[in-house]
């Protein structure tokens, strides 16, 4: 049954056999299917792709992505939250989706590819480890200890004293369903101040769950560390390079600032195929 790809037939009910690549960046995992030549299933096939994240019936992930070719640019990125549906940028998912496409031979070192929030380019600095490019940031909304901006996605950003007595599934889904998020949803960041970085849990929309890493909330929580509190002299033009360690591994966000306005982020950090296989759906 696994020797070929294609429609099966088992009970009359029709099996598509899908071939897939997992990946992993600090522990945000994610499903690639390479549609490079066949679409296997298209972006409307929410339950489909919903199945093929499922931890208990499927492969499991945070999110799925499409790889597929593009005109204008190396390849497109299309990701899709673990519900099924389309998401917003996902920063650990485009520097996984550059691995798979150098460990295939479409591209080299350095790329430029088409995502949700427009082109970003890449490099591969070594086979673990990708660098990048987000696309600018020109506001953020600042509170006491608490910031909202977004990185490609939206992000909620509340600075804490400890991390590790945070329930951040919890209170991420106080924030994420609040009147404010409640219809749209947003990513919620607990942030901890440390030696010499970062360190953060994050709530994430669309897999309504804590994940071990998110790459724009990374890289959110990197660019308003550089907030000093409200009615203090604020840090200078940078640039930055601030360590952040996740839960399931550590990042580095580079990036310049001049006033509330960030530029030249580069989110950094492993990016690792787990397995390859099929999957009959």
């Amino acid at each position: 049954m696994h020797q070929h790809l294609g429609f099966l037939k088992i009970n009359e009910y029709p099996l598509m056999v899908i071939p897939f690549t997992k990946y992993q960046g600090a522990g945000n995992d994610f499903v690639i299917l390479n549609q490079w030549q066949s679409p296997y299933i298209n972006r409307e096939d929410t339950a489909a792709i919903a199945h093929l994240c499922d931890r208990r019936f499927g492969v499991g992930a945070d999110g799925l992505m499409f790889l597929r070719k593009h005109t204008d640019h190396d390849f497109e990125m299309i990701y899709f939250n673990a519900d099924g549906r389309i998401g917003s940028m996902c920063g650990n998912g485009g520097r996984c989706i550059v691995a798979f496409a150098y460990l295939l031979g479409l591209i080299g070192n350095e790329t430029t590819f088409l995502a949700i929030d427009g082109p970003h380019e890449a490099r591969i600095i070594r086979p673990d480890w990708v660098e990048l490019k987000m696309q600018d940031v020109v506001a953020v909304e600042q509170g006491e200890q608490d910031f909202f901006l977004d990185t490609g996605s939206p992000h909620y950003v509340r600075f804490v004293k400890e991390l590790s007595v945070v329930d951040v599934v919890k209170e991420g889904q106080e924030v994420r369903y609040s009147d404010r998020f409640r219809e749209k949803g947003t990513n919620v960041n607990f942030v901890e101040r440390g030696t010499p970085g970062l360190r953060i849990g994050t709530y994430e929309r669309g897999v309504e769950n804590e994940t071990l890493a998110c790459g724009t909330g990374i890289t959110a929580a990197a660019l308003v560390s550089t907030f000093l509190p409200k009615g203090t002299p604020q840090a200078g033009a940078g640039p930055y390079s601030i360590p952040v360690s996740a839960k399931g591994g550590d990042l580095e966000v580079r990036f310049a600032r001049k006033g509330e306005r960030f530029s030249d982020i580069w989110l950094c950090g492993p990016a690792t195929r787990v397995f390859s296989g099929e999957i009959e759906i």
